[in-house]
């Protein structure tokens, strides 16, 4: 007698999600099939893409006091880059250039790697010109915001002298100012200046982080990713233009717009002295704001701050509470804002330093709605503590 082999339970289901992932495929290749004949005179007609290898090179901005011998040879990292051309000419992306966005990955040599590990990250940027795109040299600046991993964090026992991160992981903060130039129809060179910071916010001790300043220099390659749908032969001449011809860009869209807006982040942090255990500790931040928006861009705040730290406990058990002002600039672009916010505190700072700033990044859920991710620094630009949450904007005038 023949036994038949019994399939497993899963596979019926994953072989039927196959045929009709090929199916898809295989009808959406039809679908797309484009007469170059049709579109080779429509200026910008395409999905504009590019590929780029970054290389990073520069020293350490080191705060600490035990990796100096550590961080004294500089850092040295490389990056891949898969970015999307912006086209849309109604919205906030004309306003600002026509800006490429995309995802990163991230490489570094930072130090000793039995100290500091061998950090690589996953991030998001976004680039904006900075100058008209038909000059061969286009100026441009982009930050990108992600996490970095694989880092070697303190322990008293095997590793002490790192006073920098105290976790395996850490936010990955880049700000990058340069230029691109063109030396093909495909290629540019790009190069230029950047900052780079790692940091826990206080999730963790120690957290003196790690701040890295120097050059980079890239190579970017610039591919129109309908080509294949037109001809994917390796000497066709129907060529789909392979770079995005920016057009001019659009005037910024006066708004003169007032709002009250409310804010409640949350986190934990830690005390040194509790390095390298669980110990923790409950922060809470309340905001009352009034923002001022004059265009789609640019934006202005000034407001109230409560501060709630239990951190503060062993030295101030039965005063947990401060109090401050700030005012602020907020950079839009669409839904999304970078924000950075100077305050003082308005009674005892409690011996944080009575300045203290925030930098954040918030995202516009609804009107009224939105979320935020942020750092609350103290001592100058020393992180306090790393916060989320959400606001609320019940008035608009």
């Amino acid at each position: 007698m023949q036994i038949k082999p019994k399939m497993l339970s899963w596979s019926k289901p994953l072989l039927a999600l196959s045929g009709a992932l090929f199916l898809l495929l295989s009808a959406q290749a039809q679908k797309k099939s484009i007469s170059y004949e049709e579109v080779k005179d429509l200026e910008n007609y395409g999905r504009f893409r590019y590929l780029e290898i970054r290389g990073h090179t520069g020293y350490h901005l080191y705060s600490g006091t035990t990796l100096d011998k550590t961080v004294d040879g500089g850092y040295g990292a490389v990056e891949a880059r898969h970015g999307w051309q912006s086209k849309d000419s109604t919205g906030w992306k004309a306003e600002a250039g026509y800006p490429s966005y995309g995802v990163g990955y991230y490489s570094g040599f930072i130090g000793d790697p039995e100290v500091l590990g061998k950090p690589n990250a996953l991030f998001g940027f976004i680039t904006f010109p900075l100058s008209r795109s038909e000059k061969r040299n286009v100026w441009e600046i982009g930050p990108s915001l992600g996490v970095t991993y694989n880092l070697e964090p303190f322990d008293a026992e095997n590793n002490p002298t790192n006073d920098a991160i105290g976790a395996n992981f850490a936010l990955y903060f880049n700000l990058a100012l340069g230029a691109s130039y063109k030396l093909t129809r495909e290629l540019d060179l790009i190069y230029g200046v950047d900052f780079t910071h790692f940091s826990v916010g206080r999730i963790t001790t120690p957290n003196h982080g790690l701040n890295m300043y120097g050059l980079n220099l890239a190579f970017r390659y610039h591919y129109n990713a309908d080509q294949r749908f037109v001809d994917n032969d390796f000497y066709t001449k129907d060529l789909l233009p392979s770079r995005f011809r920016r057009p001019e860009k659009k005037r910024l869209t006066q708004l003169r717009e007032s709002s009250i807006e409310t804010y409640f982040g949350f986190g934990t942090v830690q005390n040194i002295e509790d390095k390298g255990t669980d110990k923790r500790y409950f922060v809470f931040s309340g905001v009352l704001d009034y923002r001022y928006k004059f265009n789609t861009m640019h934006g202005i705040s000034i407001g109230l701050d409560y501060f709630y730290d239990s951190s503060l406990k062993p030295e101030y058990p039965d005063d947990l509470d401060l109090f401050g002002i700030h005012a602020g600039y907020d950079f839009m672009f669409g839904k999304f804002s970078t924000r950075f916010q100077l305050g003082a505190y308005l009674e005892d700072d409690k011996g944080k330093d009575p300045v203290f700033m925030r930098a954040a990044f918030r995202y516009d859920i609804t009107p009224w709605l939105f979320a935020q991710i942020g750092i609350k620094t103290r001592d100058g630009a020393r992180a306090d503590w790393a916060e989320w949450g959400l606001g609320f904007t019940p008035f608009r005038f």
